[in-house]
């Protein structure tokens, strides 16, 4: 199956993304607490049994790249439609705490192959080292995953209950997202010339020319662990922000009506962050504008952690553009790398530090932030900073 233009495969693929990261990563945050009111759980046991889809798609993960690698993302993601709908029915069927535990343990094996991880692999099977831009393009529909799966969500529980939705959710990925995967090309298109593609990075530094870090090449190991540790850190801050930004910005002085707004602000500059990595840092290497992307955090929260409520918008603005230009670099870093061989077991690989942070995220950023109240953001700056050392230190030991 051969497409004549990549923007479908974009749109498709970005449309099925948007479906699976709603209808998951997006969920327990509207059903969570009608969930543990109608199984007579606590908040906190619905949010555990979320984490533990995550862990299940951190350890899966490897197998699903190393599943795309070999036989492309259609069939993949295919399957994680399946699973989807399954985890999901099983969801709405749970009368306590261990087939809660399953359903969830379910939906996590759908997102080790259905989420961007798998994606990304599959853009990579079908346009090599042209994938970029498509990379970008996904990023740029499902960012607004949350933007359409909340107010659905919420609109389908005040009308058929959280049972009722699970079954909507569950429903929409047969007819809509299984179809959607199942029109992605299957064969390697080759170096395609893509219709959104951007122009070729030049080197991180220098005039020399980057050396081709394919799968015959060894991968230096100091530069997997920098990339998986760069993973993990915006992860963990990506998830911990997202769980405690309000808590945070009110302990900060702001008012409710600045949270609010910073809270809404976020999405958007996520958005602008991506837009902004398609038009202008599409130039540069991925290196590049990872490294400005992984400052914004840190100086939006010392910012915050300094002047309080004032600083509030700037700080969502910053961490929101930065999140949204390196959930991109999660994809085209290890590309532009290492080259597009053996790319989905990889990607896998890299992100299951990250997927493990993720799930301790909330719990972990929640005792800091009990103990130091607003201060824990101090926590959050120490780790930006990190991240950004160590994505400095990536390029002497890609010249060497």
């Amino acid at each position: 199956m051969r497409l004549s233009h990549p923007t479908t495969t974009v749109l498709k693929l970005g449309s099925a993304q948007t479906l699976a990261w709603a209808s998951s990563y997006y969920l327990p945050a509207i059903l969570g607490a009608a969930m543990a009111r109608d199984l007579g759980l606590g908040v906190a046991t619905v949010f555990a049994a979320f984490s533990v889809a995550l862990v299940v798609s951190a350890i899966l993960g490897p197998r699903a790249g190393r599943a795309i690698d070999a036989w492309g993302g259609r069939p993949v993601l295919a399957v994680s439609n399946l699973v989807f709908a399954l985890g999901l029915a099983m969801l709405a069927l749970a009368q306590g705490s261990a087939m809660l535990f399953l359903g969830w343990a379910v939906v996590g094996v759908a997102m080790a192959g259905g989420l961007y991880e798998a994606a990304f692999a599959s853009l990579v099977r079908i346009y090599r080292s042209d994938a970029r831009s498509a990379i970008t393009g996904i990023t740029l529909i499902a960012g607004f995953a949350s933007t359409v799966g909340w107010p659905i969500s919420t609109a389908l529980e005040s009308w058929i209950g959280w049972r009722g939705t699970c079954w909507a959710w569950a429903g929409l990925h047969l007819l809509i997202g299984l179809p959607l995967n199942l029109w992605l090309p299957q064969r390697d298109l080759g170096r395609t010339t893509l219709e959104v593609q951007a122009p070729q990075a030049p080197p991180v530094s220098g005039p020399a020319t980057q050396p081709d870090m394919s799968a015959t090449s060894p991968v230096p190991r100091n530069t997997v662990y920098l990339l998986a540790l760069v993973f993990a850190i915006t992860w963990f801050i990506s998830t911990a922000m997202a769980a405690h930004l309000p808590a945070l910005l009110v302990h900060s002085g702001a008012g409710m009506a600045t949270v609010v707004l910073a809270g809404a602000l976020m999405g958007p500059a996520q958005v602008a962050g991506r837009l902004l990595e398609f038009g202008l840092l599409r130039h540069v290497h991925p290196l590049q504008s990872a490294r400005l992307a992984a400052a914004l955090h840190p100086v939006g929260a010392v910012a915050l952690a300094l002047l309080g409520a004032p600083a509030a918008i700037g700080f969502a603005l910053l961490h929101g553009a930065g999140n949204g230009v390196l959930t991109i670099a999660k994809g085209t870093l290890p590309l532009a790398l290492f080259g597009p061989q053996a790319y989905g077991e990889r990607q896998g690989l890299l992100m299951v530090p990250a997927r493990l942070a993720q799930a301790l995220a909330p719990w972990l950023f929640g005792l800091a932030f009990a103990r130091w109240g607003a201060n824990a953001l101090w926590l959050s700056v120490v780790l930006g900073s990190v991240s950004c050392v160590a994505l400095w230190r990536i390029a002497p030991l890609q010249r060497r």
